[in-house]
Order: structure tokens, then C-alpha cells, then sequence
């Protein structure tokens, strides 16, 4: 067996790439080149993608970004605005090789933390951030054996929509869903992701990225979701919904519509994506009858004596929340993505 050798991605590894990912059982759509460029241009962080080879082929992939912050500390993470991430590829010798290509430019770059956002475990002695889940489930090719796999209650909630008349489009711009999905996040007292990081999901990942508005029969649009389609899976991934939504019951109907639309487009796994235990929209997946996965996100520490805590679980960012529920909207939308590039 030849040796490994592992190196930076460079230009004209693109389509090279990309074939190991959609072949590769342990990659995700996180794992897709595209990425690098949106983290580059969009965020404007610097970004790390190492590949392994034998032979002059691809075994193993992992890509990196380091954000630096001054209010969040510096950080080598595989990958940021991502819920999947780390080493994609069964190669041990080659995993082995880019974790450790990984460790020296982390020290080199002086990171305080290497983070892995892993869906399964890789090292148990690693410390490890025990927040996160995931919930993943099969679904049917026949919409009615799909609407009797949900708990009865919450089918009972989708069955309310229907009556309510909803109606669900694939829009072909973000223009519908940034209005639901910045008044959202403004109303849970977090900062929005730019516009233009939309719009460019749907310019970049053309077919595989679509956006579905939920309206009532009257036409205003009342719940929207960004979703990331990969071999046979959909992951809805970005959503927001207007405060006249849950008496209409639109959020439950959008994602009755958007597994249909999963369904006729061929996909067989629903990736619910990733939820705080014990909050809001944990849930929700749950009462769908889907069963959380405790995600493995794995740190290296070099410069700091726990992992970080950047989420809104932790107390002390409580006040900063109060503070940002009460802003406009215009300026909310406006400073949000100077603080959410940092936050990953």
C-alpha cells in the first residue's frame, strides 16, 4: 500500500474533491468545496482545507476555518456555521495524518481551541461539548405512510394547516424568507446571518438548495425554510416564521410540505439537523417522532482550560439578548452580521 501524503487543497481540487465527498458514507453536504469560497468571501474568514492521498487519489478530507475574534477568542473549526463537520473518510492512517497536519497549524496559527463538529465519536478521552443533538429519520416514497408515522398530536397539528388552507412555493429568491427569518431570530434576541449569505447558497448550490414559503389563503407569507439537499437526504436548515404562524399551525405545515416535496424529489432520510437539548425546537423534532442523536463536537485546547460556550444557553450572554430582542429591525439587520461572522 502506497504512503500517505497530505497536503493543502489547491486550485484545480475542486471537481476531485467533490467526487470523494458524494462517494465518501462518512461525508456531509458540509463537506462540499463550495463552502471554502462562502467562508472566504461571505464571512471573510481564512480557511484550512487539507486533503490526504495515496496514490495520487483522495482517501480523506478535512476542512478547517479559523475565525479570530475579540469577543469570542481565536479558533481552528471544522466548520463553522456548519452542524457536521471534522475528517470525512474510513482511511484510519489518513485520519490519523490530517489530525495531526491539523494540530500543527493550529499551534502554528495560535488557536486557543481546535473544535471537530463530528456526528459520531472519534476520541472519547477528548473533552467534549455534550449540548448539541441531532435527528435524523427514514421516510417513506407514499405521503400517507409518512403522514401515520407522525405521533398523532402533531399529525393532528399538520392536518390544521391543511384545513387552514395553507399554501406552500419553492420561492426563487431569499426575499420572503430573510423578511420571516430576520424577524425570527430579532424575536429570540440573536443577531441574522447577511442576506447576501442566502443568496448566495441558492446562486452556489443551485438544485441542491431551495427555499419553501408557507402563506396563508390569503397570500401573506407566514413560515419559511432553506433546505440542503445531499444524495438522497434533505436537511432543512434555515427557517422563520411570523408571530401569526403557530395559531394557523404554518410551521407544522411547512414541514409536512417540505417532506412531500423531499419525497417527489427522491430523498429518503429526513435530517431534522441539530437542536439544544431540552429546548423549543428539541421538542418539536421530538413530537414528530424523530429520536435525538447526541452529536460529538471534540476539542483540542491549547490556550484556554474548558471549551467555549458561545451559544444562548450560556447566563452571560442574557443581557445582551434582552438588549437585542428590543432593537429595530433595520439596525438589528444591520449590525447582525458584524457579530454572527464570529460566531459560527
Amino acid at each position: 500500500m502506497s504512503d500517505v501524503i497530505v497536503r493543502p487543497y489547491a486550485d484545480g481540487d475542486a471537481a476531485c474533491w467533490n467526487e470523494f465527498v458524494f462517494a465518501c458514507p462518512d461525508a456531509t453536504f458540509f463537506h462540499r468545496i463550495e463552502w471554502r469560497d462562502l467562508m472566504q468571501q461571505v464571512f471573510r474568514h481564512r480557511t484550512h482545507y487539507l486533503l490526504a492521498e495515496r496514490g495520487g487519489r483522495i482517501v480523506a478530507v478535512l476542512p478547517l476555518v479559523e475565525v479570530k475574534s475579540a469577543l469570542f477568542g481565536h479558533a481552528l473549526t471544522s466548520l463553522p456555521f456548519a452542524v457536521y463537520g471534522g475528517i470525512a473518510g474510513s482511511d484510519a492512517e489518513a485520519a490519523a495524518a490530517l489530525e495531526a497536519a491539523a494540530e500543527t497549524l493550529a499551534q502554528r496559527a495560535g488557536v486557543q481551541h481546535l473544535e471537530y463538529r463530528n456526528l459520531t465519536e472519534r476520541h472519547a478521552e477528548w473533552p467534549r461539548q455534550d449540548l448539541y443533538v441531532t435527528f435524523r429519520k427514514e421516510i417513506q416514497a407514499d405521503d400517507e405512510a409518512n403522514m401515520q408515522a407522525i405521533p398523532r398530536k402533531q399529525r393532528a397539528m399538520v392536518r390544521k394547516g391543511i384545513k387552514n388552507g395553507l399554501l406552500g412555493d419553492i420561492d426563487s429568491s431569499a426575499d420572503r424568507f430573510f423578511a420571516l427569518y430576520s424577524d425570527n431570530v430579532l424575536r429570540h434576541g440573536t443577531p441574522a446571518l447577511p442576506k447576501k449569505f442566502f443568496e448566495a447558497l441558492l446562486q452556489v448550490f443551485g438544485s441542491d438548495c431551495d427555499i419553501l414559503t408557507v402563506s396563508s389563503a390569503e397570500g401573506k407569507p407566514l413560515s419559511s425554510v432553506l433546505s440542503f439537499y445531499f444524495r438522497d437526504e434533505i436537511l432543512p436548515y434555515y427557517a422563520g416564521d411570523d408571530v401569526a404562524a403557530r395559531d394557523l399551525a404554518a410551521n407544522d405545515f411547512k414541514y409536512w410540505e417540505l417532506m412531500r416535496h423531499a419525497v417527489a424529489r427522491g430523498c429518503r432520510i429526513f435530517d431534522y439537523g441539530r437542536s439544544k437539548v431540552g429546548t423549543g425546537p428539541y421538542h418539536f423534532k421530538k413530537n414528530w417522532g424523530f429520536e435525538p442523536v447526541l452529536l460529538s463536537y471534540e476539542y483540542r485546547l491549547f490556550k484556554r482550560d474548558s471549551i467555549p460556550q458561545n451559544n444562548p444557553m450560556n447566563p452571560k450572554y442574557r443581557a445582551f439578548i434582552a438588549l437585542w430582542k428590543r432593537l429595530p429591525i433595520g439596525v438589528a439587520n444591520w449590525l447582525g452580521p458584524v457579530l454572527v461572522r464570529n460566531l459560527g
